[in-house]
């Protein structure tokens, strides 16, 4: 078996992580649009969930990157996991504080954590095939050759 047909995910595990990161974000989206906040409060935690999903997104990519011999600084890893770190860290200050019901907090926790770790996975699942197509395209012109 190469190596190139074990990277690539199954249509299963990408549909999953995709619907995975849909039902995540569109949960904290329409939890958002229907909570009794203010206009600042909603935008705050817009703003959160945009950002830990970069933040995620970004450290993922550079881990790997890391693990695959391309070069990647120590200093933007660290901010990579300090994004991480920070997104989840003001959710977490801002659910604290505010003065929804713990179901309610427990809902925007669930549903920033769900989009978080899917969204790695679709990240993971594009890298892995967009790695395939190249490398198959690349076979393909080595051997007509």
């Amino acid at each position: 078996m190469d190596l190139t047909a074990a990277r690539r995910p199954t249509p299963a595990f990408v549909g999953a992580s995709w619907l995975a990161v849909l039902v995540g974000v569109t949960a904290y989206l329409v939890g958002l649009y229907n909570a009794r906040m203010s206009l600042s409060e909603k935008g705050f935690y817009l703003t959160v969930l945009m950002f830990g999903l970069f933040a995620a997104v970004s450290l993922q990519k550079s881990v790997r990157d890391r693990d695959e011999g391309i070069g990647v600084t120590t200093i933007y890893l660290g901010l990579c996991w300090l994004g991480v770190i920070a997104a989840v860290l003001l959710l977490t200050v801002g659910l604290w504080n505010s003065g929804m019901a713990a179901s309610e907090k427990g809902f925007y926790a669930m549903s920033f954590v769900l989009s978080l770790f899917a969204a790695v996975a679709v990240q993971k699942n594009v890298r892995d095939l967009g790695g395939s197509a190249f490398e198959e395209e690349r076979d393909q012109e080595s051997s007509a050759l």
